[in-house]
Parts: C-alpha cells; sequence; structure tokens
C-alpha cells in the first residue's frame, strides 16, 4: 500500500488531482485509514492511475475518462481512441493549410516589395 504522496510521485498525479478522481469516482483509494482518513492506494491502483495519465495525455476530457471507467470495455475505448486519432487527423491537416496559408501570405508580400 502507497500512501498518497508516494501514489503521487509513482504516478506524476498531483494529490489534488488523485483527491479530484476520487470524489468524481475515477479512481478512489484501496484504503482510507478511519483514524488519520489517510489515503492509500494498491498496485492495481497504480495501473488505473497510469492508463488515466495516458488517457489524459491523448486529450481526454474527465467525462470521457469517467465512460471508459465505467464500461470496462476495450471495445469502447478502442472506439474513444479511433475518433481521438481521426480528431488528431484533422487538427494536423487544419495547422498544415494555415502554415500554407501564412507561406502564401509571406510569399506575395514578398513579391510586391520586389
Amino acid at each position: 500500500m502507497y500512501k498518497i504522496s508516494e501514489f503521487s510521485q509513482m504516478t506524476g498525479l498531483s494529490k489534488e488531482t488523485l483527491r479530484y478522481y476520487a470524489e468524481v469516482k475515477l479512481i478512489e483509494p484501496a484504503y482510507i485509514d478511519p483514524k488519520n482518513h489517510y489515503r492509500y492506494y494498491d498496485d492495481g491502483s497504480y495501473f488505473l492511475a497510469i492508463l488515466l495519465v495516458k488517457l489524459r495525455s491523448f486529450g481526454f476530457t474527465i467525462q470521457e475518462m469517467i465512460s471508459v471507467m465505467e464500461d470496462e470495455s476495450f471495445a469502447h475505448l478502442e472506439e474513444l481512441l479511433i475518433q481521438k486519432r481521426k480528431n488528431i487527423q484533422l487538427q494536423i491537416k487544419d495547422w498544415q493549410h494555415k502554415e500554407e496559408e501564412i507561406n502564401a501570405f509571406l510569399a506575395s508580400g514578398k513579391e510586391e516589395g520586389e
């Protein structure tokens, strides 16, 4: 079992984030000491936390992460990941188009200045 401070260091999630995730039922401590209310996490919690860190890095919202955790289906997670990938691909195309517009604008300015 790991105290919240140890668990925070292990996962990269702040203590505040861990408390919030417990509040919204994303990841709950494996044990809360009734005397001092210290939160303890176990190895199972660690794997869930790492999954949440990864999902967050992929741009998942809290609600999407809750949906994944409630569904517990790889098919659902896979579906969401495929949709995230499509969204990223669209964003990349948008940014490439903006880059092309900037390049064209800069080029037109150079032609006028000559």
